[in-house]
């Protein structure tokens, strides 16, 4: 709890320092997609007489055909995404390859930033994110880094905003292909706001004081 405290407290100067901070943040992260995706709670609810019997529902696991989607975002939208190619591995020969592409990216929609290198790349601490290749990669690549809260899902943006938004929508839908898979996840990144994704940003200093005053707890 007070590694959260210090980590929020060292985000929130660097906010209230400069006030285009969150703007040149670039936050990425990966999660699995599944072919199929059981409905939530609220998906399936439905509503009955007061007397009538209480619907049967089937158990349903996800299915194990799934694909890994891989994206960074910024206030204004996606920077990057791809799907791990089948039969890899998210190593860090395979996440510098990914971040290649990424700074190829910003090269192409943040040509500012691209130009200037004046971002910051907010990743967890997963091996393949933290490996001595990866970090020399990007200090090659005059990329900075921001310190990654850990086991902190309340205090990151892909998890309380990003991945519920893409994967509400899939559930309780089969796919026939991968292909299928991708796509309706392609489409709903797509459907997602600009507004979303600023608000979404400033939601980042909202939660690091709420972390503050809560001594370091976990809030929803």
């Amino acid at each position: 709890m007070d590694e959260r405290v210090a980590a929020c407290q060292d985000l929130l100067n660097m906010i209230n320092g400069d006030k285009n901070f969150l703007a040149k943040v670039i936050i990425g992260d990966e999660s699995w997609c599944s072919v199929y995706d059981p409905e939530t709670k609220c998906q399936s609810s439905e509503w009955v007489g007061e007397h009538s019997p209480r619907p049967k529902k089937l158990r349903f696991q996800k299915s194990r055909v799934k694909t890994m989607l891989i994206v960074f975002f910024d206030s204004q939208g996606i920077v990057h995404k791809e799907f791990m190619q089948e039969g890899c591995t998210v190593n860090a020969k395979y996440y510098k390859g990914v971040l290649d592409h990424l700074i190829s990216r910003i090269r192409h929609v943040r040509p500012t930033l691209y130009r200037t290198r004046d971002f910051f790349l907010l990743h967890d601490n997963a091996p393949a994110h933290s490996a001595a290749k990866i970090r020399q990669f990007l200090t090659q690549k005059q990329v900075a880094t921001l310190n990654h809260i850990l086991y902190s899902p309340d205090l990151s943006p892909p998890n309380y905003f990003l991945f519920s938004k893409v994967k509400l929508q899939p559930k309780s839908t089969r796919f026939d292909s991968i292909e299928e898979i991708q796509k309706a996840v392609t489409d709903q990144l797509n459907k997602i706001p600009a507004e979303d994704f600023s608000n979404a940003m400033k939601k980042l200093g909202t939660c690091a004081n709420l972390c503050i005053t809560s001594n370091g707890s976990y809030f929803e």
